[in-house]
Protein backbone atom coordinates (compact mmCIF):
# COMPACT_ATOMS: atom_id res chain seq x y z
CA UNK A 1 0.00 0.00 0.00
CA UNK A 2 1.05 3.53 -0.73
CA UNK A 3 -0.66 6.60 0.65
CA UNK A 4 -0.64 9.99 -1.01
CA UNK A 5 -1.68 13.42 0.15
CA UNK A 6 -2.38 15.71 -2.80
CA UNK A 7 0.17 18.40 -3.58
CA UNK A 8 -2.79 20.50 -4.70
CA UNK A 9 -6.29 19.15 -4.16
CA UNK A 10 -8.33 16.12 -5.14
CA UNK A 11 -11.28 16.74 -7.46
CA UNK A 12 -14.09 14.37 -8.41
CA UNK A 13 -14.85 14.70 -12.12
CA UNK A 14 -17.96 13.32 -13.78
CA UNK A 15 -17.49 12.78 -17.50
CA UNK A 16 -19.92 11.62 -20.16
CA UNK A 17 -18.81 9.89 -23.32
CA UNK A 18 -20.05 7.44 -25.92
CA UNK A 19 -19.17 3.82 -25.23
CA UNK A 20 -19.76 0.95 -27.62
CA UNK A 21 -22.03 -1.64 -26.02
CA UNK A 22 -21.90 -5.41 -26.50
CA UNK A 23 -24.70 -5.26 -29.08
CA UNK A 24 -22.66 -2.84 -31.22
CA UNK A 25 -24.73 0.24 -30.38
CA UNK A 26 -23.17 3.29 -28.77
CA UNK A 27 -24.52 4.74 -25.57
CA UNK A 28 -23.61 7.90 -23.68
CA UNK A 29 -22.43 6.85 -20.21
CA UNK A 30 -21.42 8.94 -17.19
CA UNK A 31 -18.37 7.91 -15.16
CA UNK A 32 -16.68 9.32 -12.08
CA UNK A 33 -12.92 9.89 -11.81
CA UNK A 34 -10.68 11.58 -9.27
CA UNK A 35 -7.79 13.85 -10.31
CA UNK A 36 -5.11 15.69 -8.42
CA UNK A 37 -5.09 19.33 -9.49
CA UNK A 38 -4.52 22.85 -8.18
CA UNK A 39 -7.78 24.33 -9.49
CA UNK A 40 -11.06 23.51 -11.21
CA UNK A 41 -9.59 24.56 -14.57
CA UNK A 42 -6.55 22.38 -14.00
CA UNK A 43 -8.82 19.45 -13.06
CA UNK A 44 -10.81 19.86 -16.29
CA UNK A 45 -7.60 19.97 -18.34
CA UNK A 46 -6.17 16.88 -16.63
CA UNK A 47 -9.33 14.74 -16.93
CA UNK A 48 -9.72 15.74 -20.59
CA UNK A 49 -6.10 14.77 -21.34
CA UNK A 50 -6.32 11.49 -19.40
CA UNK A 51 -9.58 10.43 -21.05
CA UNK A 52 -8.51 11.36 -24.59
CA UNK A 53 -6.59 8.08 -24.87
CA UNK A 54 -9.72 6.03 -24.06
CA UNK A 55 -12.49 8.00 -25.73
CA UNK A 56 -13.41 8.53 -29.36
CA UNK A 57 -16.48 10.50 -30.25
CA UNK A 58 -18.40 12.84 -27.99
CA UNK A 59 -16.80 13.61 -24.64
CA UNK A 60 -18.00 16.08 -22.04
CA UNK A 61 -16.91 17.04 -18.53
CA UNK A 62 -20.28 17.24 -16.75
CA UNK A 63 -19.26 18.13 -13.21
CA UNK A 64 -16.21 18.88 -11.06
CA UNK A 65 -16.35 18.91 -7.26
CA UNK A 66 -13.62 19.23 -4.66
CA UNK A 67 -13.12 15.88 -2.94
CA UNK A 68 -13.06 15.62 0.82
CA UNK A 69 -10.28 13.02 1.03
CA UNK A 70 -7.27 13.83 3.16
CA UNK A 71 -5.27 11.05 1.54
CA UNK A 72 -5.67 8.27 -0.99
CA UNK A 73 -4.39 4.76 -0.27
CA UNK A 74 -3.19 3.17 -3.53
CA UNK A 75 -2.80 -0.60 -3.77
CA UNK A 76 0.01 -2.29 -5.66
CA UNK A 77 -2.24 -5.35 -6.20
CA UNK A 78 -3.61 -5.40 -9.78
CA UNK A 79 -6.78 -7.18 -8.57
CA UNK A 80 -7.73 -4.16 -6.45
CA UNK A 81 -10.00 -2.48 -8.97
CA UNK A 82 -12.54 -0.72 -6.75
CA UNK A 83 -12.44 2.43 -4.66
CA UNK A 84 -13.86 2.73 -1.15
CA UNK A 85 -14.52 5.87 0.85
CA UNK A 86 -13.43 5.30 4.45
CA UNK A 87 -14.17 7.52 7.43
CA UNK A 88 -11.77 7.05 10.31
CA UNK A 89 -12.27 8.53 13.76
CA UNK A 90 -9.04 9.42 15.49
CA UNK A 91 -9.19 9.20 19.26
CA UNK A 92 -7.26 11.61 21.45
CA UNK A 93 -7.47 12.32 25.14
CA UNK A 94 -7.82 15.90 26.38
CA UNK A 95 -5.87 16.02 29.64
CA UNK A 96 -7.49 19.28 30.79
CA UNK A 97 -11.07 18.07 30.52
CA UNK A 98 -10.14 14.40 30.97
CA UNK A 99 -12.40 13.49 28.08
CA UNK A 100 -11.95 11.46 24.93
CA UNK A 101 -12.06 13.52 21.74
CA UNK A 102 -12.72 12.13 18.26
CA UNK A 103 -11.93 13.77 14.95
CA UNK A 104 -13.18 12.24 11.70
CA UNK A 105 -11.09 12.10 8.52
CA UNK A 106 -12.11 10.72 5.11
CA UNK A 107 -9.78 8.60 2.98
CA UNK A 108 -10.12 6.92 -0.42
CA UNK A 109 -8.91 3.31 -0.42
CA UNK A 110 -8.22 1.03 -3.38
CA UNK A 111 -9.22 -2.62 -2.87
CA UNK A 112 -11.12 -5.46 -4.54
CA UNK A 113 -13.55 -6.13 -1.66
CA UNK A 114 -14.90 -4.51 1.49
CA UNK A 115 -12.69 -6.79 3.62
CA UNK A 116 -9.74 -5.92 1.41
CA UNK A 117 -10.39 -2.21 2.05
CA UNK A 118 -10.34 -2.86 5.82
CA UNK A 119 -7.09 -4.81 5.47
CA UNK A 120 -5.50 -2.05 3.38
CA UNK A 121 -6.51 0.63 5.89
CA UNK A 122 -5.07 -1.42 8.74
CA UNK A 123 -1.83 -1.93 6.78
CA UNK A 124 -1.36 1.82 6.23
CA UNK A 125 -2.42 2.78 9.75
CA UNK A 126 -0.14 0.18 11.37
CA UNK A 127 2.71 2.67 10.97
CA UNK A 128 0.97 5.30 13.10
CA UNK A 129 0.78 5.62 16.86
CA UNK A 130 -2.61 7.33 17.09
CA UNK A 131 -5.68 5.34 18.10
CA UNK A 132 -8.42 5.15 15.49
CA UNK A 133 -11.73 3.48 14.72
CA UNK A 134 -13.06 2.74 11.24
CA UNK A 135 -16.38 4.57 11.43
CA UNK A 136 -17.64 3.81 7.92
CA UNK A 137 -16.58 2.26 4.62
CA UNK A 138 -18.64 2.54 1.44
CA UNK A 139 -17.91 1.44 -2.10
CA UNK A 140 -17.84 4.33 -4.58
CA UNK A 141 -18.57 4.57 -8.29
CA UNK A 142 -15.09 5.98 -8.94
CA UNK A 143 -13.53 4.35 -11.99
CA UNK A 144 -9.93 5.54 -11.52
CA UNK A 145 -7.69 8.09 -9.82
CA UNK A 146 -5.19 10.22 -11.75
CA UNK A 147 -2.36 11.66 -9.68
CA UNK A 148 0.37 14.09 -10.68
Amino acid sequence: MRSKTANGNWFECTVRYERQMENGMTKAVPELYVVEAVSFGDAEKIITEEMSAFVSGNFEVKNINPATYREIFFSENTNDDRWYKAKLSFITFDEKTEKEKRSTVTYLVQASTFNGAVKNIEEVMAGTLIDYVIANITETKIMDVFEK
